[in-house]
């Protein structure tokens, strides 16, 4: 009974905090489409000199971004050929390993069960049927 108050808190404290979110996230994208349709009516409004040194600078700034941007996918190719590598030669010996255990496992527990398993179940059935047998004529008693 004392669960569900909580669950149904925890819920609306969850979803308050997702609007919340989706709201700062709302603003913020506004903010900076307005912000950019500023500058953009500004720039028109200057003269032309100050515009394209602005536009040098932004083709500047784009051009170091990409190169970042293009470091960051070497990194991350480096990074994948490093976990294939991982995969490759310490992962999969591993799972080699482990499938050859099981196979020898269940090689074992077949043995055992037809070797000494099958016999103990089979003498005790036999016990079983003996005591049955002196039961019926009358040497055993049954114990109550």
């Amino acid at each position: 009974m004392t669960e569900q108050p909580i669950q149904e808190e925890t819920l609306s404290s969850s979803t308050s905090k997702n609007k919340g979110r989706a709201f700062i996230l709302i603003f913020v994208i506004l903010l900076i489409l307005a912000g950019s349709i500023y500058g953009v009516f500004s720039l028109s409004q200057s003269d032309p000199q100050t515009t394209s040194h602005i536009r040098d600078i932004f083709i500047i700034v784009l051009a170091l971004e990409s190169l970042i941007t293009g470091i960051a996918l070497i990194i991350l190719v480096v990074q994948m050929a490093l976990l294939i590598n991982l995969l490759q030669n310490e992962i999969k010996p591993i799972l080699d390993s482990t499938k050859e255990t099981i196979h020898t496992l269940r090689g074992t527990t077949a043995f055992i069960s037809e070797h000494a398993i099958r016999p103990v179940i089979n003498a005790s059935g036999y016990l079983a049927g003996a005591r049955k047998f002196l039961q019926v004529i009358g040497i055993l008693h049954d114990k109550e």
